[in-house]
């Protein structure tokens, strides 16, 4: 399997490529510029590879939430890429991506700051493949909302991740007994295992289906496809 992956949704620009097991990866932290950076670091991985982009399988990219502009530019260049040499794609949640970096935990909850005071955060779990798989629907609410599901529902989170529990103290505070992580950010490799699960159970569409999604605007449903 030879599957490039990209994400240019938040302040964290990153490429990987993997081929097999062995992935080849770049990133760069700018608050601006990713339009201008990501193509040169796609030609990095694959000169290092020795690859071509048409001998890839597929392409995977972080199809939000997060940035309006970041998420549109990983869009616009995934389709750009997989037009021009016919091959599939794969958008897996950004959310997803950054509960993969949990350490370990049957109920991860990841919160990214979204602007606006509120954040994008949905629940995961570790599925027996060690990839996550959400328990709930992707939502961008206020902090204090997040807090009384959590309370109401008696749920105890093992992880914590995202950068919603940095720029909002209230979330911190209440999930202190959980694992923080208040720095993690979506990356393309964590993307990149998400996509290659996703290509092999048949979640592969073609470059004109790729789709961003914003959250605040719909409401992205848990897949029956990953049990």
């Amino acid at each position: 399997m030879k599957l490039l992956a990209i994400d240019t949704a938040t302040e964290q620009c990153s490429v990987a490529l993997c081929i097999d097991q062995a992935c080849i990866t770049r990133s760069v932290q700018t608050a601006r510029g990713h339009a201008d950076m990501i193509l040169p670091m796609i030609q990095e991985v694959l000169v290092e590879s020795g690859l071509t982009m048409n001998q890839l399988d597929a392409i995977g990219f972080g199809r939000g939430p997060g940035g309006f502009t970041g998420v549109r530019i990983a869009v616009g260049v995934v389709q750009g890429l997989a037009f021009a040499c016919d091959i599939p794609v794969v958008g897996v949640s950004n959310l997803a991506a950054v509960g993969q970096q949990a350490p370990s935990g049957n109920e991860i909850l990841v919160c990214m700051d979204a602007r606006m005071n509120e954040v994008y955060w949905g629940s995961f779990r570790f599925a027996e493949d060690g990839l996550v798989v959400p328990t709930s629907i992707e939502q961008v609410s206020a902090p204090e909302k997040v807090i009384e599901l959590f309370r109401n529902d008696q749920r105890i989170s093992a992880a914590a991740l995202g950068t919603g529990f940095l720029a909002y103290p209230a979330l911190h505070e209440y999930f202190h007994k959980s694992v923080i992580d208040n720095a993690a950010l979506p990356r393309a490799i964590d993307i990149a295992k998400l996509a290659i699960r996703d290509f092999n159970l048949g979640l592969a569409v073609t470059a004109a289906e790729a789709q961003p999604v914003y959250i605040r605007d719909q409401v992205a449903h848990v897949s029956n496809n990953h049990k």
